[in-house]
């Protein structure tokens, strides 16, 4: 990633010290005086804020500014725990709009189009980020929320939706259904904006040819403003980060030092312009790396490759550490079977840890034979392998959960 400018550091700092009684406090432990901040190299002095201390702040104490310039709160899902809110000044609402504007611009999207929102409202940051994004570009907002498969059906064909903001799980079952009611012909989509989640290139095929569409793998996450925050251009290599905005450091995950460009690791974020809540190295525990190659784009904003994952969705099975993504790129490399698996671990008697991988696949001889193989040459574990139906795999409109683990504590 490019290095972080030291007086937009700096400000930062100085704000946050100012009126946040729990940043000022990490950074008098840390021994950090703000104004002596003058080089990207001090960024590595700097202490680490993680999702718990978030969490457990109350607000009053995480804000850096009064409660009276406070316009909005925001929280996350708490499917890992209580919410996290997050609080929001007009300045950080501004900011975040122009941020989505961008990300529906690299998308294509403009004047003319149609969008239809098909994710969370409310204290979920994801709807109204998709909806001030779409009206600031000109395009009509169709806010038909999560679920209700037959309402999303209903509004694509009434409102001739040109563009989905969705999970990929739910634009996935929405491509599914277009395919068995043949409603592709009474269709205008042709751009999705898809996120909150991993998804596999897999999973994107699947969607653009059920769908007729372009997709784009959207960013961002509610402590840092929400979706919005990143993008792929119509290159597709790689997501853009606005680092006019923020700073991504990618670090190991289990050492926290830098890795080379290239190298799978955390993102690690401070940003550069946010008022209510500064973030000072939040640890994302999303995995991905940096491109340092300019895209050929053009775009003038720095590459984070696409997640692969989560530091703590690791799952560790006898003694060897592997990710889901693992089995998502044995798939693909495959391609016979269907978007959508599940991993399950349990645990046989003796103690001995056991992996299952159920896939949608056709009941061709040999395949389940062939994936399980494959598999263990990946991953380094002996794995089973299970062949489900298409289609038999649940899909959702929030985040779809692939991971089981069934293993007493």
């Amino acid at each position: 990633m490019t290095a972080v400018d030291p007086a937009a550091l700096r400000a930062t700092l100085e704000r946050g010290y100012a009126g946040s009684p729990m940043l000022r406090a990490k950074l008098d432990a840390a021994g950090v005086v703000p104004e002596r901040v003058e080089a990207a190299e001090d960024l590595l002095r700097l202490p680490f804020t993680t999702k718990a201390e978030l969490r457990d702040t109350p607000l009053a104490e995480l804000a850096a500014v009064p409660g009276r310039e406070i316009v909005r709160v925001h929280a996350s899902s708490g499917t890992t725990g209580r919410r996290t809110v997050c609080p929001y000044t007009a300045a950080d609402v501004e900011a975040w709009t122009e941020m989505f504007a961008r990300c529906y611009r690299y998308a294509g999207v403009g004047d003319g189009d149609k969008v239809q929102i098909a994710v969370g409202y409310g204290l979920w940051t994801a709807g109204i980020g998709f909806q001030a994004g779409a009206e600031r570009v000109g395009a009509m907002a169709v806010p038909t929320g999560p679920g209700n498969t037959e309402l999303q059906l209903e509004m694509l064909r009434s409102m001739g939706s040109t563009a989905i903001g969705a999970t990929s799980s739910f634009a996935l079952l929405l491509g599914e259904l277009v395919r068995e009611r043949g409603l592709r012909p009474e269709l205008e989509l042709r751009v999705g904006l898809l996120g909150s989640e991993r998804w596999a290139e897999a999973v994107r095929k699947s969607i653009e040819s059920l769908l007729g569409i372009e997709t784009f793998d959207i960013y961002g996450l509610t402590e840092l403003w929400g979706p919005g925050t990143g993008i792929e251009c119509a290159r597709h290599d790689g997501i853009h980060v606005w680092s006019d905005h923020f700073h991504v450091e990618i670090l190991d995950p289990e050492t926290l030092a830098p890795v080379p460009p290239g190298t799978l690791g955390e993102a690690v974020v401070t940003t550069l312009t946010k008022q209510a809540l500064p973030l000072v190295r939040y640890r994302t525990r999303d995995l991905t790396f940096s491109i340092p190659e300019p895209c050929a784009c053009g775009s003038p904003y720095p590459r984070i490759g696409r997640l692969v994952g989560r530091s703590d969705d690791q799952v560790k099975v006898r003694g060897v550490i592997f990710l889901p993504a693992q089995v998502d790129g044995v798939l693909e490399a495959l391609g016979e079977c269907g978007p959508e698996v599940q991993v399950h671990l349990d645990r046989a008697e003796g103690g001995r840890d056991e992996v299952t991988v159920r896939v949608e696949g056709a009941e061709r001889p040999g395949l389940a034979d062939e994936l399980a193989a494959r598999l263990r040459a990946a991953i380094g574990l002996r794995v089973g392998v299970e062949l489900v139906r298409y289609g038999s795999l649940p899909r959702t409109e929030r985040k779809t959960q692939r991971v089981f683990d069934h293993r007493e504590p």
